[in-house]
């Protein structure tokens, strides 16, 4: 029998397959089903910090100067109530999962402030959540602010949450750092104990009829896969946080692949958007099948195995890599 177990932050998991965070997990019928067919842990809808300030005084006021300007300016910001239940709902869907499921329950935050990510973050240990994820989804548009002053905005916030939890705190990235192998070892210090690699930036596209910026939700792509497998492979051995991928895992190969890198788990959405919630249980059989045909007795035993470290060549994973594949390609083209 091939033991797919596997270890993430601490947290034992009878699989790599994680339901990373999407609208998908806010029912409790569809968290049942995914477990019922394989899932290991869940990972809940993002709360944002836009949606508990909605509620004070201070965005009221400041929506209300801001429409006196532009009659349309109320509605930069989206609905947000309409994506999950705001603080107290949020608080609630924890509970209600726990009550609902067996296996770990992942809350994600995304907050503005400091002060913010803390607080919530404490709120979310109470209610019962099994771990944070901060989901570090931000766009710097400030000319004047560095590189190194964001990098360090980030990394404090991590220290301030790890050090007011007991429960483990991962850190979900943006591919957008000039040194990721630093940032990686810069949340390592900070105390993170998970990285999750990599946030899927939702990018408006352009309307050039009515000349606004036109929202537009794309599914992954398992092209999506290899940047996550590159870095996942560089990170593995280097840092002491688990390694997660997401983003474009959407077939066994798939996750076959990101273990091989050195993830210690697989997060998926589009594929349970695409396939429906039960779609697990394939990818678990196809999994078992995979790994008997290929007599691995375990995950365990794959992981790490075309990381950087275990590369023959590890070439391959930088520059030389680069300059082969496009002479490559010119050739194919001919």
């Amino acid at each position: 029998m091939i033991d797919l177990s596997t270890q993430y932050m601490g947290l034992a998991l009878k699989n790599p397959l994680v339901a990373s965070a999407s609208p998908l997990n806010e029912s409790m019928d569809n968290l049942r089903r995914m477990e019922d067919s394989g899932i290991a842990a869940f990972v809940l809808p993002s709360l944002f910090e836009e949606q508990l300030t909605l509620e004070s005084v201070l965005i009221d006021q400041d929506l209300s100067r801001g429409a006196d300007e532009f009659a349309e300016a109320i509605t930069y910001l989206p609905n947000l109530e309409s994506y999950n239940t705001g603080p107290e709902g949020y608080l609630e869907l924890i509970r209600r999962a726990k009550q609902a499921v067996a296996i770990p329950v992942i809350a994600s935050l995304n907050g503005t402030t400091l002060g913010g990510w803390v607080r919530y973050a404490r709120e979310m240990e109470k209610a019962g959540a099994d771990a944070v994820e901060l989901n570090l989804y931000s766009m710097e548009t400030d000319p004047h602010k560095s590189s190194e002053a964001v990098e360090d905005r980030y990394c404090e916030l991590v220290r301030q949450v790890k050090a007011s939890l007991q429960i483990p705190v991962a850190v979900k990235l943006s591919p957008f750092f000039s040194s990721m192998t630093y940032m990686a070892k810069r949340l390592d210090d900070a105390g993170a104990d998970a990285l999750v690699l990599f946030n899927r930036f939702y990018q408006a596209d352009f309307d050039i009829e009515s000349l606004e910026p036109e929202p537009r939700l794309v599914l992954s792509d398992p092209c999506e896969l290899p940047l996550r497998l590159h870095w996942v492979a560089i990170l593995y051995g280097a840092i002491r946080p688990s390694l997660a991928i997401t983003g474009g895992v959407h077939s066994a190969k798939d996750v076959v692949k990101c273990m091989m890198a050195g993830a210690q788990v697989a997060m998926m959405t589009s594929a349970l958007i695409q396939n429906g919630v039960r779609y697990p249980r394939r990818i678990l059989d196809d999994l078992t099948d995979w790994t008997t045909e290929h007599e691995y007795e375990s995950i365990q035993q794959m992981r790490g195995s075309m990381s950087y470290r275990a590369a023959p060549n590890p070439g391959a994973f930088e520059r030389s890599n680069y300059m082969k594949m496009l002479s490559s390609y010119a050739l194919r083209a001919r």
